[in-house]
């Protein structure tokens, strides 16, 4: 069972940056596809962006330009690099597994960390 620890929101005025971090537990990290997603309230989980094994990456029309996925599988961690925050980007950011570049996410959820972008 893989396990994922997200960090690193907060809140933060309309322009700024964050640098959300996801942790795995294991040490099979580098074998998945890893996808960020967020949920705002009242709305439903989407994906923001995902990277594949081999580095491939791909992003949500609402962050692209703007945002940058990575990881680092000797750490087993997956980053994602926020910039110009927008209020209508404040939600719960969850990071997961996913079948593909596109999504479909599958296994455990951690337990999202919270970023919040006002004035």
């Amino acid at each position: 069972q893989v396990e994922f620890v997200e960090s690193g929101g907060g809140l933060v005025q309309p322009g700024g940056s964050l640098r959300l971090s996801c942790a795995a537990s294991g040490n099979i990290f580098s074998i998945y596809h890893m996808g960020w997603y967020r949920q705002a309230p009242g709305k439903q989980r989407e994906l923001v962006a995902a990277i594949t094994t081999g580095g491939s990456t791909n992003y949500a029309d609402s962050v692209k330009g703007r945002s940058t996925i990575s990881r680092d599988n000797a750490k087993n961690t997956v980053y994602l690099q926020m910039n110009g925050l927008k209020p209508e980007d404040t939600a719960v950011y969850y990071c997961t597994r996913v079948s593909t570049i596109v999504g479909g996410p599958f296994g455990s959820w951690g337990q999202g960390t919270q970023v919040t972008v006002s004035s």
